[in-house]
């Protein structure tokens, strides 16, 4: 029977899943949390510091796995590039959680509950593309739902941004709330920006 270092390579692609499966969890609770009672908000930003711990130790096992890996997947620097972006979308979703705790903000929002709800749909189409990652195949549909999902993001920040200087009477509530929109908004460049490592990995290997 043969030896083969092959298997190992699997590791990568379960790595990732577990990574992605992260963004999912943290998410949600963030959806939960802007939709739901502000007397819960300390307590649901709390989970989602404990889910991105989670994330960044999955993302440090990646770069452990590559010192020791004599054969990988693929490049070893995309490797490290997807960790890091995928790690990255939790620590903005986590950024979020906190500011709306530290602001002491006391009333929900409904821009930036549509922005927690499209970075929860972002974070399932990354979840969908880490599965089809491994073959390489029929990651265009969820590469394509991430671009459009970030657009549409794009236009609720927009949106949001325009109200809140039209419509703020109270100076500290606009600042509250530029930096609440503003996180939540490069949460969903930071997905965008996951897309396209995978997609100029696929590409490579196509």
């Amino acid at each position: 029977m043969g030896f083969s270092l092959l298997p190992k390579e699997t590791e990568y692609f379960a790595l990732f899943k577990k990574i992605s499966s992260k963004l999912r969890e943290a998410s949600s609770i963030l959806v939960e949390m802007l939709e739901g009672d502000p007397k819960e908000y300390d307590s649901l930003s709390k989970k989602i510091k404990s889910v991105e711990h989670e994330c960044d130790e999955l993302a440090h096992s990646v770069t452990t796995k590559l010192n020791t890996s004599f054969i990988t997947p693929f490049d070893r620097e995309d490797i490290y590039t997807l960790a890091v972006g995928l790690d990255d979308v939790c620590d903005y979703i986590d950024a979020a959680a906190r500011a709306v705790v530290m602001y002491n903000i006391k009333e929900s929002d409904k821009h930036a509950v549509k922005l927690a709800h499209i970075i929860d749909k972002l974070t399932n189409s990354i979840n969908n593309a880490t599965d089809h990652l491994k073959k390489s195949k029929g990651l265009e549909p969820h590469l394509l739902e991430i671009q459009r999902l970030e657009n549409e993001a794009d236009d609720v920040y927009y949106r949001a941004m325009g109200e809140l200087f039209s419509n703020a009477t109270d100076p500290i509530d606009l600042i509250k709330w530029k930096e609440v929109y503003e996180i939540l908004e490069n949460a969903t460049d930071k997905c965008e920006a996951v897309g396209n490592i995978i997609e100029s990995i696929v590409l490579k290997h196509a």
